[in-house]
């Protein structure tokens, strides 16, 4: 495996980005790997070296670089304070700049094939990978929001007002315990998608889970099962779109 850490100029300042793809047989098909609330850290790298190792070319960008260059959360109280302060400053509108920052990034780079592109999310970041998918519908072939919060809701910016201008394929993996994402607001998001002309999308639940079941390193909620479960649909969403 190839893996690099990056600097991408964005219209704000330079994004610190780790980047994994295969040694041989590129150019690769791209996925953009958007980042949970307590950050880009080892746990997040292992899981995008994962992804690349069946072929993918992966870029993880701090998101939090505008504030921290190199974010570690304390779990404890005041960790989760500061953690939600960071979640605060950042916006559907500033990750855009984001993304387009990264499309441009990777249609400079030879290992990567930026025609086939998909992006992939956690947490925080389910609205800003389904966002994604509506503001660049000619470029997302797909998008999967793992536990994502503020799916569906009032917002002038709430992300599922853009499902009518997706032309890629959707998927929504949803705990059957998440405070942060309740079956409320996941029911008005599956309504909401299935009165949507020609919209390719799947919401499931994973029965018996909490928020946060994917990441190995979450003590007492991991469950192996169901993040293995996570992938085995992660991967073939991207093969049936990106290849």
């Amino acid at each position: 495996m190839i893996e690099h850490e990056l600097d991408i100029p964005t219209a704000d300042g330079v994004m610190n980005t780790f980047v994994t793809y295969p040694e041989e047989g590129g150019p690769f098909p791209v996925v953009l790997f958007y980042m949970d609330a307590p950050g880009k850290r080892g746990e997040l790298h292992d899981m995008a070296r994962r992804i690349a190792t069946v072929g993918y070319y992966v870029v993880l960008p701090n998101l939090y670089y505008r504030k921290a260059r190199d974010f570690r959360m304390a779990r404890d109280d005041e960790g989760m304070k500061r953690m939600f302060a960071m979640m605060s400053q950042l916006s559907n509108d500033l990750v855009m700049r984001d993304t387009q920052a990264m499309l441009d990034f990777v249609d400079s780079r030879r290992e990567a094939k930026a025609s086939a592109l998909g992006v992939v999310g956690y947490c925080m970041s389910g609205p800003f990978v389904f966002t994604a998918a509506g503001r660049y519908p000619e470029r997302i072939r797909c998008a999967a929001s793992i536990y994502g919060v503020q799916l569906a809701g009032d917002a002038a910016d709430s992300p599922h007002l853009l499902a009518h201008k997706v032309k890629g394929e959707l998927y929504f993996a949803c705990a059957e315990t998440d405070k942060y994402a309740p079956k409320e607001m996941i029911d008005k998001l599956e309504a909401h998608l299935k009165q949507t002309p020609g919209l390719r999308h799947r919401v499931e639940w994973y029965m018996g889970v909490e928020h946060g079941f994917a990441f190995p390193k979450r003590e007492g909620i991991f469950h192996k099962p169901s993040a293995e479960r996570h992938w085995e649909r992660l991967f073939a969403l991207f093969k049936r779109n990106i290849g």
